[in-house]
């Protein structure tokens, strides 16, 4: 792995922030959206680009047209889980963060976030607020204003329940403990990312900073959501939404996911009611025309047997089990969107903030 430093910091009287990009053939997209993080106003930031094994000619596009970001050449494809894991071994900061290559940034995006980690110690991941580049009146589908979970483990946030994406109008316009942080964007302290083992490698990409988040948090680790701090997000820039790949990913990982930091029994007491869930989905979307979609969720659900029987080691577990987790529903957000009809976030969680 080969680093090249080039960007001289501007103002060391301010925390070193380290914005770390992961990029895989997606030169279109460092054009695209590298200018405006460029342009952001916080004065001691260093830009990586870390490329898990292009194809394309992004990392001569970068020497030639941005020769102040630093490159980390991970030589090959290890997905999002890997690729950090490597690259985040040859970045020295303490605050990172961990962003998309097709995201767009407000200037002023750092600054809220490094003022709550300096007044919080304990504060290890940080989200801000995801909106749409397509349409920037509406949150983003990757954590919108904040994630959250349900008994059952299925993911979901504020502004966001399932394909619903709410306006925003500032009904989430106040920073609070969330659950899980997008990796979309992801704040996170460096010391936290490596006391918890990073991230799980077996994941490969999908849900694995919702399974960090959750080891974070048994830890005894906060994580909250910074509305101040805005960025919009293209989304689906390397897999469709529908992509068997990404369906089957998901799946699995989100059970590995549940057995990995639920305790054994209450593991044993969710797992059925989730194959259950999984199956209506899978039998709707095939009478739907979507068989891909079937065996993809099918396949998943024999991946992860496949990992239960001969394959957890590969995987990365609690190192502890105190922490009290926050933004978790104990109840289902499937039955109260598809079987009740709720499609806000303030619906479903009458606490919502």
């Amino acid at each position: 792995m080969t680093v090249f430093l080039r960007f001289m910091t501007q103002n060391s009287s301010l925390p070193p922030v380290a914005v770390v990009i992961l990029n895989w053939n997606g030169k279109h997209y460092l054009e695209m959206f590298l200018p405006s993080l460029l342009a952001s106003t916080y004065g001691n930031m260093k830009v990586y680009v870390a490329d898990n094994g292009s194809t394309d000619d992004s990392l001569s596009f970068l020497s030639t047209n941005f020769p102040n970001v630093n490159i980390i050449n991970n030589q090959s494809n290890e997905g999002f889980a890997g690729g950090y894991n490597k690259a985040l071994k040859s970045v020295p900061e303490e605050y990172l963060v961990l962003l998309n290559s097709d995201i767009e940034v407000d200037p002023g995006w750092l600054e809220p976030v490094v003022e709550m980690w300096e007044k919080d110690k304990n504060l290890a991941a940080v989200q801000p607020k995801i909106k749409d580049y397509n349409k920037k009146t509406h949150f983003e589908y990757a954590g919108a204003a904040g994630g959250w979970i349900d008994r059952f483990g299925y993911p979901f946030s504020k502004g966001r329940i399932f394909d619903i994406l709410e306006e925003d109008k500032g009904q989430y316009d106040q920073s609070t403990p969330i659950f899980w942080a997008s990796g979309a964007a992801l704040f996170i302290r460096h010391s936290a990312f490596d006391a918890a083992g990073g991230f799980d490698p077996y994941f490969f990409a999908h849900q694995e900073e919702i399974d960090l988040c959750w080891r974070l948090q048994l830890a005894g680790y906060s994580i909250r959501s910074c509305p101040d701090s805005v960025v919009y997000h293209i989304g689906g820039g390397t897999l469709p939404k529908n992509n068997p790949k990404k369906v089957f990913l998901n799946f699995r990982n989100n059970l590995i996911m549940l057995w990995k930091n639920l305790g054994i029994w209450e593991a044993l007491r969710i797992l059925p009611a989730r194959f259950l869930l999984d199956a209506i989905s899978a039998w709707k979307n095939l009478l739907d025309g979507q068989p891909s979609y079937f065996f993809a969720v099918m396949k998943s659900h024999f991946a992860f047997i496949q990992w239960l029987l001969f394959q957890q080691k590969k995987s990365v577990f609690p190192q502890h089990k105190t922490g009290k987790p926050t933004g978790k529903y104990d109840g289902s957000v499937v039955w109260q969107h598809f079987g009740k009809g709720k499609k806000l976030f303030s619906e479903i969680i009458s606490e919502a903030i």
